[in-house]
Protein backbone atom coordinates (compact mmCIF):
# COMPACT_ATOMS: atom_id res chain seq x y z
CA UNK A 1 0.00 0.00 0.00
CA UNK A 2 1.33 3.44 -0.92
CA UNK A 3 -0.09 6.53 0.79
CA UNK A 4 0.99 10.02 -0.23
CA UNK A 5 0.39 13.34 1.46
CA UNK A 6 -2.99 14.83 0.48
CA UNK A 7 -4.34 11.34 -0.10
CA UNK A 8 -7.66 10.85 1.66
CA UNK A 9 -7.78 9.02 4.99
CA UNK A 10 -11.07 8.12 6.69
CA UNK A 11 -11.28 7.71 10.47
CA UNK A 12 -14.31 5.58 11.38
CA UNK A 13 -15.22 6.43 14.98
CA UNK A 14 -17.90 6.20 17.68
CA UNK A 15 -17.80 9.62 19.38
CA UNK A 16 -21.60 9.87 19.55
CA UNK A 17 -21.86 6.58 21.44
CA UNK A 18 -19.87 8.17 24.30
CA UNK A 19 -19.93 11.95 23.69
CA UNK A 20 -17.60 12.79 26.56
CA UNK A 21 -14.38 14.77 26.42
CA UNK A 22 -12.04 11.80 26.80
CA UNK A 23 -13.54 10.05 23.79
CA UNK A 24 -13.54 13.28 21.79
CA UNK A 25 -9.85 13.92 22.44
CA UNK A 26 -8.93 10.28 21.78
CA UNK A 27 -10.67 10.42 18.39
CA UNK A 28 -9.86 13.93 17.27
CA UNK A 29 -6.15 13.58 17.96
CA UNK A 30 -6.09 10.91 15.25
CA UNK A 31 -7.98 13.21 12.88
CA UNK A 32 -5.97 16.36 13.67
CA UNK A 33 -2.67 14.47 13.81
CA UNK A 34 -3.17 12.91 10.38
CA UNK A 35 -4.25 16.24 8.95
CA UNK A 36 -1.09 17.90 10.26
CA UNK A 37 0.97 15.26 8.49
CA UNK A 38 -0.54 16.56 5.26
CA UNK A 39 -3.37 14.10 4.59
CA UNK A 40 -6.93 14.95 3.57
CA UNK A 41 -8.73 13.49 6.60
CA UNK A 42 -12.44 12.72 6.95
CA UNK A 43 -14.34 11.60 10.06
CA UNK A 44 -17.26 9.20 9.57
CA UNK A 45 -19.62 7.42 11.96
CA UNK A 46 -21.39 4.42 10.44
CA UNK A 47 -21.65 1.99 13.32
CA UNK A 48 -25.39 1.41 13.96
CA UNK A 49 -25.07 2.31 17.65
CA UNK A 50 -28.03 4.32 18.92
CA UNK A 51 -26.81 7.74 20.20
CA UNK A 52 -28.73 7.22 23.45
CA UNK A 53 -26.74 9.73 25.51
CA UNK A 54 -28.34 12.52 23.46
CA UNK A 55 -31.87 11.18 24.04
CA UNK A 56 -34.21 11.67 26.98
CA UNK A 57 -37.13 9.74 25.42
CA UNK A 58 -37.82 7.52 22.42
CA UNK A 59 -39.20 10.40 20.35
CA UNK A 60 -36.02 12.48 20.54
CA UNK A 61 -34.19 13.13 17.28
CA UNK A 62 -31.08 11.30 18.41
CA UNK A 63 -29.63 11.20 14.90
CA UNK A 64 -29.96 14.95 14.44
CA UNK A 65 -28.42 15.66 17.84
CA UNK A 66 -25.56 13.26 17.15
CA UNK A 67 -24.86 14.91 13.80
CA UNK A 68 -24.91 18.35 15.42
CA UNK A 69 -22.43 17.14 18.03
CA UNK A 70 -20.00 15.92 15.36
CA UNK A 71 -20.33 19.18 13.43
CA UNK A 72 -19.60 21.16 16.60
CA UNK A 73 -16.53 19.06 17.43
CA UNK A 74 -15.17 19.52 13.92
CA UNK A 75 -15.51 23.28 14.34
CA UNK A 76 -13.95 23.22 17.82
CA UNK A 77 -10.85 21.55 16.37
CA UNK A 78 -10.80 23.92 13.37
CA UNK A 79 -11.59 21.19 10.85
CA UNK A 80 -13.55 21.58 7.65
CA UNK A 81 -17.35 21.40 7.67
CA UNK A 82 -17.45 19.18 4.57
CA UNK A 83 -15.13 16.55 6.02
CA UNK A 84 -17.52 14.54 8.19
CA UNK A 85 -20.54 12.26 7.88
CA UNK A 86 -22.98 10.51 10.19
CA UNK A 87 -24.77 7.52 8.71
CA UNK A 88 -27.79 6.76 10.91
CA UNK A 89 -27.66 2.99 10.47
CA UNK A 90 -29.39 2.52 13.82
CA UNK A 91 -32.48 4.29 12.49
CA UNK A 92 -33.57 5.16 8.93
CA UNK A 93 -30.15 5.08 7.29
CA UNK A 94 -30.16 8.82 6.64
CA UNK A 95 -26.86 10.60 5.94
CA UNK A 96 -25.85 13.79 7.73
CA UNK A 97 -22.93 15.99 6.73
CA UNK A 98 -21.68 14.40 3.52
CA UNK A 99 -24.44 12.83 1.40
CA UNK A 100 -24.78 9.17 0.51
CA UNK A 101 -23.08 9.40 -2.89
CA UNK A 102 -20.28 11.52 -1.44
CA UNK A 103 -19.63 8.95 1.29
CA UNK A 104 -19.63 6.06 -1.18
CA UNK A 105 -17.15 7.92 -3.39
CA UNK A 106 -15.03 8.69 -0.31
CA UNK A 107 -14.81 5.01 0.62
CA UNK A 108 -13.77 4.19 -2.95
CA UNK A 109 -11.17 6.93 -3.25
CA UNK A 110 -9.65 6.86 0.26
CA UNK A 111 -6.11 5.57 0.52
CA UNK A 112 -6.84 4.26 4.02
CA UNK A 113 -9.84 3.65 6.28
CA UNK A 114 -9.11 3.33 10.01
CA UNK A 115 -11.66 1.38 12.05
CA UNK A 116 -10.90 3.09 15.35
CA UNK A 117 -11.67 0.93 18.43
CA UNK A 118 -12.96 -1.68 15.99
CA UNK A 119 -16.21 0.15 16.74
CA UNK A 120 -17.62 -0.04 13.21
CA UNK A 121 -18.88 -3.32 11.79
CA UNK A 122 -17.28 -3.52 8.35
CA UNK A 123 -19.67 -3.02 5.45
CA UNK A 124 -18.77 -4.18 1.94
CA UNK A 125 -18.14 -0.58 0.90
CA UNK A 126 -15.59 -0.16 3.73
CA UNK A 127 -13.45 -3.10 2.71
CA UNK A 128 -14.03 -3.21 -1.07
CA UNK A 129 -10.70 -1.55 -1.88
CA UNK A 130 -8.65 -3.60 0.59
CA UNK A 131 -7.62 -0.51 2.57
CA UNK A 132 -9.54 -0.97 5.84
CA UNK A 133 -7.43 -1.41 8.99
CA UNK A 134 -8.46 -2.45 12.51
CA UNK A 135 -7.17 -0.34 15.41
CA UNK A 136 -8.04 -1.81 18.79
CA UNK A 137 -7.81 0.54 21.77
CA UNK A 138 -8.97 -1.97 24.42
CA UNK A 139 -6.96 -5.18 24.23
CA UNK A 140 -7.92 -8.54 25.82
CA UNK A 141 -11.50 -9.35 24.75
CA UNK A 142 -10.82 -9.72 21.02
CA UNK A 143 -7.60 -11.66 21.60
CA UNK A 144 -9.36 -14.13 23.90
CA UNK A 145 -12.28 -14.53 21.48
CA UNK A 146 -9.81 -15.39 18.73
CA UNK A 147 -8.19 -17.93 21.06
CA UNK A 148 -11.65 -19.41 21.62
CA UNK A 149 -12.37 -19.43 17.86
CA UNK A 150 -15.45 -17.22 18.16
CA UNK A 151 -16.67 -17.16 14.58
CA UNK A 152 -18.35 -13.75 14.81
CA UNK A 153 -15.03 -12.18 15.87
CA UNK A 154 -13.15 -13.95 13.07
CA UNK A 155 -15.75 -12.78 10.54
CA UNK A 156 -15.59 -9.23 11.94
CA UNK A 157 -11.81 -8.99 11.58
CA UNK A 158 -11.48 -10.76 8.23
CA UNK A 159 -12.35 -7.75 5.99
CA UNK A 160 -9.46 -5.71 7.43
CA UNK A 161 -6.05 -5.66 5.75
CA UNK A 162 -3.95 -4.84 8.85
CA UNK A 163 -4.40 -5.06 12.60
CA UNK A 164 -3.18 -2.84 15.43
CA UNK A 165 -3.52 -2.96 19.23
CA UNK A 166 -2.85 -0.63 22.13
CA UNK A 167 -1.65 -3.73 23.98
CA UNK A 168 2.01 -2.95 23.35
CA UNK A 169 3.29 -5.91 25.39
CA UNK A 170 1.30 -8.33 23.20
CA UNK A 171 3.46 -11.23 22.04
CA UNK A 172 6.24 -10.62 24.56
CA UNK A 173 7.28 -13.44 26.92
CA UNK A 174 5.59 -12.00 30.04
CA UNK A 175 2.27 -11.20 28.31
CA UNK A 176 -0.35 -13.86 29.03
CA UNK A 177 -2.66 -12.94 26.16
CA UNK A 178 -2.87 -15.71 23.56
CA UNK A 179 -1.28 -14.74 20.24
CA UNK A 180 -3.35 -15.16 17.09
CA UNK A 181 -1.74 -16.94 14.17
CA UNK A 182 -4.45 -15.82 11.76
CA UNK A 183 -4.40 -12.09 12.55
CA UNK A 184 -1.01 -10.44 13.02
CA UNK A 185 -1.50 -7.58 15.49
CA UNK A 186 1.08 -4.79 15.59
CA UNK A 187 1.54 -2.49 18.61
CA UNK A 188 0.55 1.16 18.49
CA UNK A 189 -0.45 3.83 20.99
CA UNK A 190 -2.50 7.00 21.40
CA UNK A 191 -1.25 9.90 19.28
CA UNK A 192 -1.20 13.17 21.23
CA UNK A 193 -1.35 16.57 19.54
CA UNK A 194 1.04 18.20 21.97
CA UNK A 195 0.03 21.85 21.57
CA UNK A 196 -3.52 21.00 22.67
CA UNK A 197 -2.10 20.33 26.15
CA UNK A 198 0.14 23.34 26.70
CA UNK A 199 -0.13 24.32 30.33
CA UNK A 200 -0.19 28.08 29.66
CA UNK A 201 2.26 28.71 32.48
CA UNK A 202 0.33 26.77 35.14
CA UNK A 203 2.63 25.05 37.61
CA UNK A 204 0.11 22.40 38.63
CA UNK A 205 -2.15 22.17 41.62
CA UNK A 206 -1.93 20.39 44.95
CA UNK A 207 -4.01 17.31 44.06
CA UNK A 208 -3.33 14.14 42.10
CA UNK A 209 -6.44 13.43 40.04
CA UNK A 210 -7.91 11.04 37.50
CA UNK A 211 -11.11 10.73 35.48
CA UNK A 212 -12.91 7.46 34.91
CA UNK A 213 -15.62 5.01 35.93
CA UNK A 214 -15.91 3.25 39.28
CA UNK A 215 -18.26 0.32 38.70
CA UNK A 216 -18.69 -1.32 35.29
CA UNK A 217 -20.02 -4.85 35.79
CA UNK A 218 -20.06 -5.73 32.09
CA UNK A 219 -17.42 -7.29 29.83
CA UNK A 220 -15.64 -9.72 32.16
CA UNK A 221 -13.69 -12.37 30.23
CA UNK A 222 -12.55 -15.91 30.98
CA UNK A 223 -9.25 -17.40 29.85
CA UNK A 224 -8.27 -20.96 30.72
CA UNK A 225 -11.02 -21.07 33.34
CA UNK A 226 -9.93 -17.86 35.11
CA UNK A 227 -12.14 -14.76 35.29
CA UNK A 228 -10.69 -11.32 34.49
CA UNK A 229 -12.61 -8.17 35.36
CA UNK A 230 -13.31 -5.01 33.35
CA UNK A 231 -14.50 -2.78 36.20
CA UNK A 232 -11.73 -0.62 37.70
CA UNK A 233 -13.24 -0.55 41.18
CA UNK A 234 -11.67 -3.95 41.89
CA UNK A 235 -8.21 -2.36 41.51
CA UNK A 236 -9.00 0.88 43.36
CA UNK A 237 -10.17 -1.18 46.35
CA UNK A 238 -6.67 -2.66 46.68
CA UNK A 239 -5.23 0.82 47.36
CA UNK A 240 -7.98 2.40 49.43
CA UNK A 241 -5.66 3.41 52.26
CA UNK A 242 -3.36 5.47 50.04
CA UNK A 243 -4.54 8.95 51.17
CA UNK A 244 -4.32 7.91 54.82
CA UNK A 245 -0.71 6.80 54.35
CA UNK A 246 0.52 9.99 52.72
CA UNK A 247 0.06 13.72 53.18
CA UNK A 248 -0.85 13.99 49.52
CA UNK A 249 -4.35 14.94 48.29
CA UNK A 250 -6.05 12.60 45.78
CA UNK A 251 -9.26 13.22 43.85
CA UNK A 252 -11.32 10.86 41.68
CA UNK A 253 -13.68 12.33 39.07
CA UNK A 254 -15.93 9.31 38.70
CA UNK A 255 -18.94 8.01 36.84
CA UNK A 256 -20.82 4.85 37.76
CA UNK A 257 -20.76 5.10 41.56
CA UNK A 258 -23.39 5.06 44.30
CA UNK A 259 -23.58 7.38 47.29
CA UNK A 260 -22.35 4.53 49.52
CA UNK A 261 -19.25 4.22 47.32
CA UNK A 262 -18.59 7.94 47.66
CA UNK A 263 -18.96 7.79 51.42
CA UNK A 264 -16.61 4.82 51.65
CA UNK A 265 -13.95 6.55 49.53
CA UNK A 266 -14.24 9.82 51.46
CA UNK A 267 -13.90 7.96 54.75
CA UNK A 268 -10.50 6.83 53.49
CA UNK A 269 -9.44 10.36 52.58
CA UNK A 270 -10.27 10.43 48.86
CA UNK A 271 -11.93 13.47 47.32
CA UNK A 272 -14.72 12.46 44.92
CA UNK A 273 -16.55 14.50 42.31
CA UNK A 274 -18.97 13.50 39.52
CA UNK A 275 -17.06 12.56 36.38
CA UNK A 276 -19.54 14.18 34.01
CA UNK A 277 -18.97 17.54 35.69
CA UNK A 278 -15.45 17.33 34.25
CA UNK A 279 -16.12 15.38 31.05
CA UNK A 280 -19.16 17.05 29.47
CA UNK A 281 -17.08 19.95 28.15
CA UNK A 282 -13.75 19.51 26.36
CA UNK A 283 -12.32 22.76 27.74
CA UNK A 284 -13.25 21.85 31.32
CA UNK A 285 -11.69 18.41 30.86
CA UNK A 286 -8.47 19.88 29.49
CA UNK A 287 -8.29 22.47 32.28
CA UNK A 288 -8.87 19.78 34.94
CA UNK A 289 -5.84 17.84 33.68
CA UNK A 290 -3.59 20.88 33.32
CA UNK A 291 -4.47 22.22 36.79
CA UNK A 292 -3.80 18.87 38.50
CA UNK A 293 -0.56 18.09 40.30
CA UNK A 294 -0.40 14.86 38.32
CA UNK A 295 -2.38 11.71 37.76
CA UNK A 296 -2.82 8.73 40.03
CA UNK A 297 -4.89 5.94 38.54
CA UNK A 298 -5.34 2.20 38.26
CA UNK A 299 -5.89 -0.05 35.23
CA UNK A 300 -8.41 -2.77 34.52
CA UNK A 301 -7.74 -6.15 36.10
CA UNK A 302 -7.71 -7.66 32.60
CA UNK A 303 -4.74 -5.57 31.54
CA UNK A 304 -2.95 -5.85 34.89
CA UNK A 305 -2.91 -9.62 35.33
CA UNK A 306 -2.57 -10.46 31.63
CA UNK A 307 0.15 -7.79 31.21
CA UNK A 308 -1.18 -6.53 27.90
CA UNK A 309 0.99 -3.41 27.99
CA UNK A 310 -2.05 -1.14 27.58
CA UNK A 311 -1.46 2.50 28.52
CA UNK A 312 -4.21 5.05 29.06
CA UNK A 313 -4.84 7.73 26.43
CA UNK A 314 -5.83 10.03 29.30
CA UNK A 315 -2.51 9.40 31.07
CA UNK A 316 -0.73 10.32 27.83
CA UNK A 317 -2.43 13.72 27.91
CA UNK A 318 -1.40 14.29 31.54
CA UNK A 319 2.18 13.67 30.42
CA UNK A 320 1.76 16.05 27.48
CA UNK A 321 0.54 18.73 29.91
CA UNK A 322 3.75 18.25 31.90
CA UNK A 323 2.00 16.45 34.75
CA UNK A 324 3.65 13.36 36.28
CA UNK A 325 1.71 10.11 36.12
CA UNK A 326 1.57 7.26 38.65
CA UNK A 327 -0.30 4.37 37.09
CA UNK A 328 -0.72 0.65 37.62
CA UNK A 329 1.70 -1.67 35.86
CA UNK A 330 0.28 -3.55 32.87
CA UNK A 331 3.59 -4.43 31.28
CA UNK A 332 3.93 -1.00 29.68
CA UNK A 333 7.25 -0.46 31.46
CA UNK A 334 8.72 -2.95 28.98
CA UNK A 335 8.12 -0.28 26.33
CA UNK A 336 8.00 3.14 28.01
CA UNK A 337 10.72 4.54 30.30
CA UNK A 338 9.65 4.88 33.93
CA UNK A 339 11.07 6.53 37.05
CA UNK A 340 11.20 10.09 35.68
CA UNK A 341 7.81 11.73 35.15
CA UNK A 342 6.09 8.34 34.76
CA UNK A 343 5.89 5.70 37.50
CA UNK A 344 4.50 2.17 37.28
CA UNK A 345 3.29 0.49 40.46
CA UNK A 346 2.04 -2.87 41.65
CA UNK A 347 2.06 -2.25 45.41
CA UNK A 348 0.93 0.45 47.81
CA UNK A 349 4.53 1.00 48.87
CA UNK A 350 5.55 1.72 45.27
CA UNK A 351 2.84 4.39 45.03
CA UNK A 352 4.09 6.04 48.22
CA UNK A 353 7.65 6.03 46.91
CA UNK A 354 6.52 7.58 43.61
CA UNK A 355 4.61 10.34 45.40
CA UNK A 356 7.65 11.13 47.57
CA UNK A 357 9.99 11.23 44.56
CA UNK A 358 7.68 13.51 42.59
CA UNK A 359 7.10 15.90 45.48
CA UNK A 360 10.80 16.06 46.26
CA UNK A 361 11.63 17.29 42.74
CA UNK A 362 8.31 18.32 41.25
CA UNK A 363 9.51 20.62 38.46
CA UNK A 364 12.04 18.03 37.34
CA UNK A 365 9.34 15.37 37.01
CA UNK A 366 7.03 17.80 35.19
CA UNK A 367 9.75 18.40 32.60
CA UNK A 368 10.42 14.67 32.39
CA UNK A 369 6.72 13.98 31.79
CA UNK A 370 6.60 16.50 28.94
CA UNK A 371 9.76 15.07 27.41
CA UNK A 372 8.37 11.54 27.57
CA UNK A 373 5.17 12.69 25.84
CA UNK A 374 7.14 14.48 23.14
CA UNK A 375 9.40 11.50 22.45
CA UNK A 376 6.83 8.70 22.67
CA UNK A 377 3.30 10.09 22.14
CA UNK A 378 3.70 13.01 19.73
CA UNK A 379 1.08 12.45 17.03
CA UNK A 380 3.67 12.96 14.30
CA UNK A 381 5.83 10.18 15.74
CA UNK A 382 3.00 7.74 16.48
CA UNK A 383 1.08 8.21 13.24
CA UNK A 384 4.13 8.09 10.97
CA UNK A 385 4.97 4.73 12.51
CA UNK A 386 1.37 3.54 12.10
CA UNK A 387 1.35 4.51 8.44
CA UNK A 388 4.78 2.94 7.94
CA UNK A 389 3.51 -0.31 9.46
CA UNK A 390 0.62 -0.26 7.00
CA UNK A 391 3.26 -0.45 4.30
CA UNK A 392 4.31 3.00 3.14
Amino acid sequence: MHIRQRDKIVVLGIMTKMPVAGMVYLTMQYVVGLQRLGYDVYYVEAHARTPSMFMTDADDDGSGKAASFIAEMMRRFHLEDDHWAFHALHDDGRFYGLGEEQVKELYQSAALLINLHGGTRPLPEHSATGRLIYLGTDPVEVEIELHDNVQDTIDFLAPHCAFFTWGENYGRPDCKLPVSEQFKFKPTRQPVVLDLWKSDGSTGGDTFTTIGSWYQPWRPVTLNGELYHWSKHYEFLKFLDLPLRTRQAFELALSGYEETDKQMLESKGWQVRPGLAVSQDIDCYRRYIIESRGEFTVAKDQNVRLRSGWFSDRSATYLAAGRPVITQETGFSNILPTGQGLFAFSTLEEIEQAVDRINAAYEHHCRAAATLAREHFDSAVVLRRLLSDVGI
